[in-house]
């Protein structure tokens, strides 16, 4: 029985090289292009990281919070006043201190339009109207100011040369330690 392949009647095609073209190397991507395939990619992972922690965690049971046995204190602290000084002077500048602390500082006026005071408008009104005690506390924070300031004339001209109440509150609350010091 004859076979095709000793039979050099039946001619085969000679195998000719394929040339194939090196494939066109990738276009080159943009910054802007590069991000949107990244901001693509991290979006399906995160996806599947969202669902996989849901799947995970579905059979712990939880309970609803209420939020009213969770927060028990004011959202902004309050200011509570400090242990008051024994004496009366001491005292009386310490109040004022606070006042200050709480209700504002000002200058140019005792008191402004949103009730902020100065530090003579402070100790007036702690002074609640006994002349005495006013006149010993300006007396003691007219001294604790000219221990650091030696022009000054008056509490009224050295709060009113300040933009900030930072410094004058800081020399009320030295006047109140100066007078306790002193047993005033």
């Amino acid at each position: 029985m004859p076979t095709t392949a000793l039979n050099p009647a039946i001619s085969h095609p000679a195998p000719t090289p394929q040339t194939t073209a090196a494939p066109a190397p990738p276009a080159e991507l943009s910054l802007e292009e590069r991000m949107a395939f990244i901001n693509a990619a991290m979006t399906v992972r995160l996806d599947e990281a969202a669902l996989a922690y849901e799947v995970n965690t579905a059979h712990i049971p939880i309970e609803p919070v209420d939020l009213g046995d969770i927060v028990t204190v004011p959202l902004t602290p309050t200011l509570q006043p400090p242990t008051p000084y024994p004496t009366p002077v001491a005292a009386l500048l310490q109040r004022a201190h606070h006042r200050l602390l709480t209700g504002g500082w000002c200058t140019g006026a005792l008191v402004d339009a949103e009730g902020a005071r100065c530090l003579y408008g402070a100790i007036h009104a702690e002074a609640r109207g006994d002349q005495s005690l006013e006149s010993r506390g300006l007396e003691v924070l007219m001294d604790a100011i000219r221990r650091k300031f030696t022009d000054v004339d008056s509490v009224p001209s050295f709060n009113d040369g300040f933009a900030s109440g930072r410094i004058p509150m800081r020399m009320l609350d030295q006047a109140a330690g100066l007078a306790d010091a002193r047993g005033l």
